[in-house]
């Protein structure tokens, strides 16, 4: 994003072509046929051909971008060329003592507990880890942290959010440990930690209370200055010049405190620009500000001049409102990794190896193979299997199922977890960044650090506003001092430096991003990739796997067929005794066919497993057998078996026969989702053709289509020809959604334009998904594209009002007709509609409870 650091042309580059070359310049060729590669100001590769090349001190130096060489040349000849000799240039490190302060807890990070629940290992050596910086406010900021820290060895990648204030750092852990990344990110100014929620939360709260202090004085000084201002607007001639002296100086008593507390961290972010040479939006806003202060100051040392308190002070009122405002909007649409992350406590109450006894210790030590108590109204605070109890657990913060499920012993349980019923004792599998909610937060995080397309043009956008606005104002000064009114010119210059809203163009886009991410991952969509969203919007067919992603991919009982004197219920409870506690897919059919219905065991004798053909058993005072036709039938007195009249295809015939005859046939089927038929209506209202694309027999996939009224649906199709359906689609112009589970939909959801993989089917499919649906309500489908579709809406709503709203205000402005205060409340106006238009995003209820 080599566009951030464009600047106005505060001096002329021809009046500096030749400028002293510090000793502490970056390396520069030595002749103008020999220049440099990179960019002599910002360090970012250039474009070969470029022609911005500039001479200084004799030597010939390339430049990324006009902005660049400008403000290159204007630093050398303000004398300021020894800055390019710092290796992270214009960047100043923390105060001493903070650092001071900081190392130890740095240490503490590289300690194996910590490390391992902080840092999530890759292979190889690599490994990952999310910082959240404190003070990190704009793109630029973004912009240099990854810059500074891709120069450190071993780094692989940084990606910094503006929208979550989150980085992400890919490296080799072998290089050095995270207290290593922290003090580098100290060394540009920046105080980091590890993500971590209630290190979030506290940071929240203290942002919100230091802008609400800040904001009470704001407001209390400009109704006191506007209490001294309204009587010089409407009476001035008729006040004494001694009492009009002194309500002048009592408005800059008040107006003090309001700029030099309140408009602090304005200034604050200005100079941070500054010295990195990049254009944030707090600089036009600081120069304004200040402006206005020193000029009314001025007048008021003087006691010559109009005064602008009531201005300043209403500008930073309204400025940090509709910064406390932005701020609960942008905290409320954080990823909902923060909301899965608050989940896990941070003790637990581990049992000693020789017996129950149990001692509370932090989360932090735990380790593999501990065994723990979690006690009813408790959230679990690792992955692992459970050992001893039985409860029902909460789910629904991982996979969007509402309903507690069963857990009893041998059954996995995962962190961040709710267990509502009853203690459970479990054996710890996975902890910190190896758990399951880990990965998801991994997930969240890295799909919501990078960046698409069109966000990063808005960053671009933006960078190069900030530096044509400065322009602007100084040309708008400049007429109106020589031409039309000077004694205006001041206000007007600053009305212009205020009325426009670079922030509104810089949270265009991540602010409906992130809400809308968030919105996703509380209805169980994980997008793994940055363009998912872009792609999504744009999607026109959608090719579905049948087994797994549109079915249960499981056997069930779907009918039953008697043949003798027992009912059906009967039958099947024989045949679930005789199946019991068998693993195989029809022993669970079996045992789910009876699952609450309250029946009572039925006594089973002389059980006898028979592999291949099925199971013979004394039950009730009669020998019966279960299984294929022809192994019951060798039981029957030479009866004929019945012809079974369901002809269902793929289904599964299981017969049930004693010697007196046939019983019953039981037929076992793939069953369809509960949200199959509301993904399919969903997709048809918003004209998206769907098709079923699987691997099963033709006969079997057209009676699937039939069942659900779709018309395209091919079977018999092997994985290659899965990606060249798909392929076949994309040649005729298609955006193709492809969903599938299985392995065999991997090169089918490679071939795609978005893919979303079902969480319960085979990592190979989730890998290379750019989404994961992480529990079975496939209707989310349709209802990511739905939303996909409204976040482009939005973001074309944001970036087509900041525009025109900078078209409009600014003219208006220039030409003398918006005043400061005016400007202020225009500015703080154009962002809340921007941050809130995208909050709408987050009130999107999940599909599955439109449809309940």
């Amino acid at each position: 994003m080599p566009s951030l650091t464009t600047a106005p042309p505060l001096a002329s580059p021809s009046s500096v072509a030749t400028i002293a070359h510090s000793p502490g310049d970056g390396p520069a060729p030595s002749s103008a046929s020999n220049p440099s590669i990179h960019c002599f100001h910002c360090g970012q590769p250039t474009q070969s051909g470029t022609s911005f090349v500039a001479e200084i001190d004799g030597r010939a130096q390339r430049f990324c971008c006009g902005g660049c060489q400008t403000l290159a040349l204007t630093l050398h000849a303000a004398g300021f060329g020894h800055l390019y000799g710092s290796a992270a240039r214009f960047a100043a490190p923390i105060d001493a003592d903070d650092r001071r302060k900081a190392e130890p807890i740095w240490a503490a990070y590289d300690t194996p507990e910590l490390r391992a629940q902080f840092t999530r290992p890759l292979g190889d050596g690599r490994a990952e880890i999310t910082l959240a910086p404190e003070n990190i406010r704009c793109a630029a900021c973004a912009w240099l942290i990854e810059q500074h820290l891709s120069q450190l060895d071993g780094v692989e990648s940084v990606i910094a959010n503006v929208a979550t204030r989150r980085v992400v750092v890919k490296w080799r852990d072998t290089s050095h440990g995270v207290a290593g990344l922290l003090s580098a990110l100290a060394d540009i100014g920046y105080v980091a930690w590890p993500f971590e929620a209630s290190r979030s939360d506290q940071q929240d709260r203290r942002e919100r209370r230091s802008l609400l202090m800040r904001m009470a004085v704001a407001m209390l000084g400009m109704m006191q200055v506007m209490m001294y201002a309204w009587p010089i607007y409407t009476h001035e001639s008729t006040i004494d010049p001694d009492q009009l002296q002194l309500m002048r100086w009592a408005s800059f008593v008040l107006t003090l405190p309001v700029v030099l507390y309140s408009a602090w961290p304005i200034f604050t972010g200005a100079l941070r620009s500054l010295r990195r040479a990049h254009m944030g939006m707090d600089v036009p806003v600081a120069i304004g500000i200040a402006a206005g202060f020193i000029a009314s100051m001025v007048a008021t040392l003087r006691g010559v001049g109009e005064v602008y308190f009531d201005s300043v002070t209403m500008f930073v009122a309204f400025l940090l409102l509709a910064r406390y405002l932005e701020l609960r909007v942008r905290q409320a649409s954080r990823s909902g990794a923060e909301m899965l992350a608050r989940q896990l406590p941070a003790t637990c109450e581990r049992l000693a190896e020789s017996g129950g006894i149990g001692e509370r210790i932090p989360v932090a030590r735990l380790k593999i193979g501990d065994r723990i108590r979690i006690k009813a109204g408790e959230i679990i605070p690792a992955d692992g299997k459970v050992v001893a109890g039985a409860s029902e657990i909460d789910e629904s913060m991982l996979t969007g199922e509402a309903r507690p499920l069963k857990r009893a012993v041998g059954d996995k349980v995962l962190a961040g977890c709710f267990n509502a019923v009853s203690p459970l004792e479990v054996s710890v599998d996975r902890i910190g960044a190896q758990t399951r909610l880990a990965e998801i937060v991994s997930v969240l995080d890295r799909a919501l650090a990078e960046k698409p397309r069109l966000a990063q043009l808005a960053d671009r956008v933006a960078g190069w506003f900030v530096g044509t606005l400065l322009v602007t104002a100084a040309l708008t000064g400049l007429i109106w001092s020589l031409w039309i009114d000077p004694s205006r010119a001041l206000m007007v210059t600053v009305a212009v430096l205020v009325v426009s809203c670079p922030c509104a163009l810089s949270l265009a886009t991540p602010a409906a991003l992130a809400a809308a991410g968030a919105s996703l991952s509380r209805r169980g969509v994980l997008l793994t990739r940055a363009h998912a969203l872009e792609a999504l919007s744009r999607v026109t067919d959608v090719v579905l796997d049948k087994t797994g992603t549109l079915t249960e991919g499981r056997f069930a009982l779907v009918s039953t067929e008697t043949f003798g004197m027992l009912d059906a219920s009967h039958c099947v409870r024989i045949a679930a005794a005789m199946e019991r506690g068998g693993e195989h897919p029809i022993a669970r059919a079996f045992a789910g066919a009876i699952e609450g219905r309250g029946f009572d065991e039925l006594s089973i004798k002389n059980l006898r497993n028979h592999p291949g053909q099925g199971l013979e058993a004394e039950i009730e005072g009669r020998y019966v057998r279960l299984g294929r036709r022809e192994f019951v039938a060798g039981l029957m007195a030479a009866q004929d078996t019945p012809v079974a009249t369901d002809s269902r295809p793929g289904a599964t015939e299981v017969w049930l026969a004693d010697v007196d005859g046939c019983l019953a046939c039981f037929h076992l089927a793939d069953v369809e989702r509960p949200h199959t038929r509301a993904l399919l209506r969903a997709l048809a209202s918003l004209g998206v053709r769907c098709h079923l694309v699987s691997g099963d027999a033709p006969a079997t996939v057209r009676w699937w289509a039939g069942q659900l009224g779709m018309e395209t649906a091919v079977g018999a199709v092997t994985p290659e020809g899965k990606r060249d359906y798909v392929a076949a689609l994309q040649k005729r112009g298609a955006i193709v959604l492809a969903a599938g589970d299985g392995i065999n939909d991997a090169p089918l959801l490679a071939q795609a334009q978005v893919s979303i993989a079902i969480g319960s089917g085979a990592p190979l499919a989730q890998a290379g998904a750019d989404a994961v649906l992480i529990h079975g309500g496939v209707s989310e489908i349709a209802a990511s594209i739905d939303l996909a579709r409204r976040t482009r809406s939005v973001m074309r709503q944001n970036l087509g009002w900041a525009f025109a709203y900078n078209v409009i205000a600014i003219p208006l402005a220039a030409t003398g007709h918006v005043t400061a205060w005016m400007a202020g409340i225009g500015m703080s106006v154009s962002s809340l509609l921007v941050v809130g238009n995208a909050w709408r995003l987050l009130r999107v209820k999940p599909a599955r409870d439109e449809e309940s």
